[in-house]
């Protein structure tokens, strides 16, 4: 597999294959908004049109980067997330780097949306699927965030089927510029436990896939099986 690394600024055409990897926080949140219950996620291009889609859809959660705001449920953390129940409901998010970085690539063949907590599945479908050329969007920083790339280089080797020992790659990401801001507090809107959350390896067993709906771009998740041929860890 050929794999490409380039942040959101550098996508100059639309990549066959996407992987977009937000660790903190965007898609960290959004695997939780799914094991919480959560039908689909909204992508949206911009807080305003969140809460133009809230409330339109009032039954539907809007969250967001950053403190709480009128209209929005929720905020972008995972350990906020956790308590909330999304049984069957729709969850419309807007963030700085994540869903931006999505939407940059909503028209590739493959939209997946990658984070630590759901690398293993990520991995694994772009294996089943046998792709040769991805590109892993890392969305931080303009691309320069190293939780975002040490986490798409390590899905990168795990859907070539190297043996990879994850140890490194996750203390990259938790020595990282967001990493150190979301412990002591630089940004808003965060739990005591975002990080130690953000640095769960394989959580959870769905990749999740963007596709466009309806004029939106919408994430689900996709249950991936496990393969006994992917090579140790």
């Amino acid at each position: 597999m050929d794999a490409r690394f380039l942040g959101i600024p550098e996508l100059a055409e639309t990549p066959s294959v996407a992987v977009v990897v937000d660790v903190m926080r965007a898609f960290t949140v959004a695997a939780w908004a799914f094991a919480q219950g959560a039908e689909r996620i909204v992508l949206a291009e911009s807080p305003d049109e969140a809460l133009e889609l809230r409330a339109r859809h009032p039954e539907w959660v809007a969250l967001k980067d950053g403190p709480p705001a009128p209209g929005f449920d929720a905020v972008n953390s995972p350990g906020l997330l956790r308590s909330f129940d999304l049984g069957g409901r729709t969850v419309v998010q807007k963030t700085t780097a994540g869903t931006v970085g999505a939407l940059a690539v909503k028209d590739a063949s493959l939209v997946l949306c990658a984070s630590f907590v759901v690398a293993e599945a990520t991995a694994g479908l772009l294996r089943s699927r046998d792709h040769d050329d991805v590109t892993f969007v890392v969305t931080g920083e303009d691309g320069r965030a190293d939780e975002d790339l040490a986490c798409a280089q390590y899905i990168a080797l795990r859907a070539a089927g190297a043996g990879t020992d994850a140890a490194d790659f996750l203390r990259r990401a938790g020595a990282s510029r967001a990493a150190r801001e979301l412990a002591h507090g630089v940004r808003q809107g965060v739990h005591p436990d975002d990080v130690a959350l953000c640095l769960e390896l394989d959580r959870f067993p769905f990749a999740m896939v963007a596709t466009p709906e309806d004029s939106l771009m919408v994430l689900r998740p996709y249950a991936v099986p496990s393969s006994a041929d992917a090579g140790p860890r």
